[in-house]
């Protein structure tokens, strides 16, 4: 058994459109390789700092991340999966593991899809995109489109009331 404690440099396309490993940051790990039958089982965790936006608000999310980790290498030469494709099968090739595809995994899937600021996030305005986590009394008066029409002649009604009103008025003079 070899316990590993390192910091690497995480790779730039961890993540989602919104959610990711920061490109370049440090990725600690903490693994425990360990010499089995079958090949190296490697277990541990690694450590990444997420950066993103809230799916709702658009503010920056910024938090760490402790994936768990637990694959197991097999030697080369090994008969078990060879032929079945449907398996995820990692290998232990000239004494050496690639560990990158088994933490992108660990810490993509467990990305959120929507991330959120919080809980509660509020989102923006659809209509004119203010922050409504800073303004939760925000409103517009949006009138049903079914009614557009009817509102278009309400206003040319009015109108043609306030030209008659006028007009009587002058007249009056």
């Amino acid at each position: 058994m070899k316990v590993l404690n390192e910091q690497v440099l995480a790779p730039t396309d961890v993540g989602n459109a919104l959610i990711g490993v920061r490109g370049g940051s440090e990725l600690d790990l903490d693994l425990r390789l360990e010499a089995v039958h079958e090949g190296i089982l490697v277990s541990g965790t690694a450590t990444a700092q997420i950066a993103g936006e809230c799916g709702r608000c658009l503010e920056p999310i910024e938090y760490d991340y402790e994936a768990d980790i637990q694959e197991l290498f097999y030697y080369e030469g090994s008969e078990e999966f060879d032929n079945d494709d449907e398996v995820d099968q990692y290998w232990v090739v000239d004494d050496l593991i690639d560990i990158d595809p088994v933490v992108r995994s660990a810490v993509v899937t467990a990305l959120p899809f929507q991330p959120v600021c919080r809980e509660d996030c509020l989102g923006l305005c659809s209509e004119c995109g203010v922050n409504l986590n800073e303004d939760p009394e925000h409103q517009h008066a949006v009138l049903d489109p079914r009614w557009a029409a009817l509102a278009q002649l309400a206003d040319i009604v009015a109108e043609d009331v306030t030209n008659d009103n006028t007009s009587d008025k002058r007249e009056e003079k």
